[in-house]
């Protein structure tokens, strides 16, 4: 068995609401193969966002590790969570999070510039993932100009900007219609089986389980069950 790229040890996520503690996650175990697919499934409010936010280093566990390719992330600085976000992990959202003013080419040059890469090697890189994401001829409008299903393709092509080890999405699908939902997750597939990337997807739909290697449902801050690939119970509460 491969080291796991992602572990969690009883991970506890809990908000001081004045005098009450809200917990939000209680004690997750979870371990993430590299080149997995791997689907979060629960209802609003079951906590796999949060869950998602301290798996892609965004949040930190109130209790409990986390540990990535082997090391205690806990014993990191924020510089260095912050330079390891930007270097390993690609992040796609519900909203799209893109900059209205740039254009889709500058919108996915931004992590490269973050990362500090040549003007001429960030406008290539992002030609090229604007035209695997079929919007070759698209490059140059803004998101307002753009469906929600190219603003997430900006999206995802900007997740893979610095050619990340994994990529989380935090309900990609959540708000486009099912044809174009479907769409999205075909090319997300399509990522993860011609690259190898490992993939992290929080949704409520079931429907987007059938893609995944590997569904990990979530409930009332808890793992209710774990399956691997055609629905196999790893364990179940």
């Amino acid at each position: 068995m491969p080291e796991p790229l992602i572990k969690l040890e009883n991970v506890w996520k809990i908000y001081q609401l004045g005098k009450v503690d809200l917990e939000i996650l209680r004690g997750i175990d979870l371990e993430i193969a590299p080149g997995n697919f791997v689907v979060l499934l629960g209802p609003s409010g079951s906590g796999k966002s949060t869950l998602l936010n301290i798996i892609g280093l965004l949040d930190v566990p109130t209790k409990g590790k986390v540990f990535l390719e082997g090391e205690d992330t806990s014993k990191l600085s924020e510089d260095e969570l912050a330079n390891i976000r930007g270097k390993k992990i690609g992040f796609i959202f519900q909203q799209f999070n893109l900059l209205p003013n740039l254009n889709a080419l500058e919108n996915v040059t931004i992590p490269m510039l973050f990362q500090g890469a040549p003007e001429g090697e960030r406008k290539d890189r992002a030609e090229f993932l604007l035209s695997s994401v079929g919007l070759k001829e698209r490059m140059l409008h803004r998101p307002f100009e753009l469906s929600g299903g190219e603003q997430q393709r900006i999206a995802i092509a900007r997740s893979l900007a610095n050619n990340p080890d994994f990529i989380v999405a935090d309900e990609p699908t959540g708000n486009l219609d099912s044809t174009t939902g479907q769409k999205i997750m075909e090319i997300l597939m399509n990522l993860h089986k011609k690259e190898n990337k490992t993939m992290i997807v929080v949704t409520h739909d079931p429907t987007i389980a059938e893609y995944s290697e590997q569904i990990v449902h979530i409930k009332d801050g808890q793992i209710a069950s774990n399956h691997l690939g055609a629905g196999r119970v790893l364990w179940k509460k």
